[in-house]
């Protein structure tokens, strides 16, 4: 039997900017005409939000030290295991996906490519694009790459192929693609992650394969997996994602299929967990901390029943959207009998999203 190492980490994009930029969807939400002044009362806000809105670049500044913690972790744990291959879960946020095809999950077997993380970063929400000379062309960020940066993602299709046949085999109706269709390269779930793994730039030499899954889905096409105004809600929803329940029954199924492959293979969870500008109950102002803290315990406590049962409704009022993600992780670390060997909450009020990294004991 092969063995699996799991992984979580987030991708949360302006961790690649600007600390002085982070607080920016923040100071959007504030702008906005149309959440209602008592809300942005700070004085009504609990104490760490107040503190982090009063000094909103020293809270950037402590939580890129914070997330690198676990990033560090998750790195010396990718290199020590050394896998054959890499496997990530992650959203396509209206991205690759779009009117044409909203896949529920799929299998991308892609080849090996080169990518232009900050030439490409239009393509990604919320990586607007910086043309400014300075950069080349490319969108400003956290290590000075300009547009013409490039990187090799190595690619493993024959893997890619032989999970997409073994879910198959055990009937779920699984979506795969040998090539790009509106992306050049890979949603920023995926490439973020790569990114910030080698956020050291020594390098990040794996094959990958990339398992894309429809988190957004009632607001993929409808909001374009973006944010908007207050004013904007009601729009027509889209179909829903698929359910808690069968994202973790993928990834127990692809832990099976993997544990009896002839290949080592690292799985990744890649995202943030509650995001505000999701969160209608809170104007959109803070994330749902309360509901990500329950959800964290049970995956401390190994409590996949808990997961497992979680409701659909429950992800879309507290905006953890994003955590399907894990839900596919959690399903495969109970397949395999992993433990939990390390994690971190890293907790925020105004800058977005708050941010787990995980480490399970190879099984």
């Amino acid at each position: 039997m092969a063995e699996i190492l799991g992984l979580g980490v987030s991708h949360y994009p302006p961790l690649s900017g600007r600390d002085a930029d982070m607080a920016n969807p923040h100071r959007g939400r504030m702008a906005d005409p149309g959440i209602p002044a008592a809300a942005k009362d700070t004085a009504t806000w609990p104490a760490f939000m107040q503190q982090e809105w009063a000094d909103p670049l020293a809270a950037a500044k402590a939580h890129r030290a914070a997330m690198r913690v676990g990033l560090s972790r998750v790195k010396k744990a990718l290199d020590d295991f050394n896998p054959d291959f890499v496997l990530i879960w992650g959203d396509d946020q209206y991205e690759n996906f779009k009117e044409d095809i909203v896949p529920a999950f799929a299998v991308l077997a892609y080849d090996d490519m080169t990518v232009y993380p900050w030439k490409h970063a239009s393509e990604s929400s919320l990586m607007a694009a910086d043309v400014e000379n300075e950069w080349g062309g490319g969108r400003p960020n956290e290590w000075g790459e300009r547009g013409d940066t490039a990187r090799l993602l190595r690619g493993h299709p024959e893997a890619a192929k032989h999970i997409a046949s073994g879910l198959l085999d055990a009937e779920f109706d699984i979506a795969y693609a040998y090539k790009p269709l509106h992306h050049p390269g890979l949603a920023h779930s995926f490439l973020n992650a790569v990114l910030y793994l080698d956020y050291d730039r020594t390098g990040f030499p794996w094959p990958l394969v990339a398992m894309p899954i429809n988190c957004y889905g009632r607001k993929i096409i409808s909001y374009r997996g973006f944010v908007s105004r207050w004013s904007d809600r009601g729009r027509p929803p889209d179909p829903p994602s698929p359910s808690p329940k069968r994202c973790f029954d993928m990834g127990v199924a692809v832990g099976k299929i993997l544990r009896d492959s002839p290949w080592r293979v690292a799985v990744i969870a890649s995202s943030s967990w509650s995001h505000a500008f999701l969160v209608d109950k809170t104007y959109r102002l803070q994330p749902d901390v309360d509901a990500d803290r329950r959800l964290y315990q049970a995956l401390v406590d190994g409590d996949y029943d808990h997961w497992r049962n979680y409701k659909l409704d429950q992800i879309e009022e507290s905006g953890q959207q994003e955590v399907l993600n894990w839900f596919a992780l959690a399903g495969a670390m109970k397949a395999v009998g992993a433990k939990l060997e390390w994690s971190d909450f890293v907790e925020t009020r105004i800058l977005n999203s708050n941010k787990i990294a995980a480490v399970f004991s190879p099984a």
